[in-house]
């Protein structure tokens, strides 16, 4: 299969009503209807052939049952998106070898292509039970920007290392102050979008929590230090940021009406 090749795959949106930072986030108001609507519309218009959301609050499945999608109730007590998916998967009794991509359920805004071009990494290759997508840094400042996720990769394309910090490191200029890295090195930024298989998931759900996990908030990295590969497509399409915060939520808010972003 090649890597534009549309594989068959579901999609499975983890959405938990607890947040710290912008609380019962799914189901905050854009435009008219809650975050999560936005999302799976996003999800069915990749053509994936199921699209669950995988949540731990009634509220939410009430929502979503409206959305011509399937709620599965999961456990509270998850870690992660991923050990959400990986119940969600035993749940639905999907087979080993089912692809799932894992679509944020803070993502309105999800370009539907990416959706689509992540499974067909996955697919594409045998080597890694998941694969995620990169992007080409253009403006430096985010080498720097601890919320940008960077991530460094080998020459056959797997993931070396995800990180926040300013990696790899250029010793003759950052460590001058020169923020602008040499033009003939390349700085990649993670898009926080993963495809797996259901079998992957399963080894994952037996993996605990890893030091590194843990001091980079970045939970791809259970998986590097457990020694299994990611596989890391590059693409040009860089999607709007996800929702975090309330500052998040009016930037969304104001790219949907069409209103021109202030700052």
């Amino acid at each position: 299969m090649t890597a534009s090749a549309a594989p068959d795959f579901k999609v499975v949106i983890p959405a938990r009503y607890g947040s710290t930072r912008l609380p019962c986030k799914p189901l905050l108001s854009i435009g008219g209807k809650p975050m999560i609507a936005h999302v799976c519309e996003r999800a069915l218009a990749s053509r994936a052939t199921e699209v669950v959301v995988a949540t731990d609050d009634e509220r939410i499945r009430r929502v979503v049952d409206g959305l011509g999608v399937h709620a599965v109730m999961t456990r509270s007590d998850h870690n992660s998106g991923t050990e959400r998916i990986a119940e969600a998967a035993d749940l639905c009794g999907w087979n080993p070898t089912e692809l799932i991509v894992n679509v944020q359920g803070d993502e309105p805004l999800i370009p539907p292509a990416l959706i689509q071009r992540v499974a067909a990494a996955l697919a594409g290759q045998t080597r890694a039970g998941m694969a995620t997508l990169a992007t080409p840094i253009n403006d430096y400042e985010e080498v720097s920007n601890p919320n940008v996720v960077k991530v460094v990769l080998d020459c056959l394309g797997y993931a070396l290392y995800f990180s926040r910090a300013p990696v790899p490191w250029d010793r003759e200029r950052f460590g001058k102050g020169v923020l602008q890295p040499a033009g003939d090195r390349t700085w990649l930024r993670h898009i926080g979008l993963y495809a797996y298989t259901v079998g992957f998931l399963r080894r994952y759900s037996d993996w605990p929590a890893s030091p590194l996990e843990a001091v980079e908030s970045l939970e791809q990295l259970r998986i590097l230090w457990n020694g299994a590969p990611i596989y890391v497509a590059c693409v040009t399409d860089v999607p709007p940021a996800g929702i975090d915060t309330e500052e998040d939520l009016q930037r969304v808010k104001c790219l949907l009406s069409g209103d021109p972003l202030v700052g």
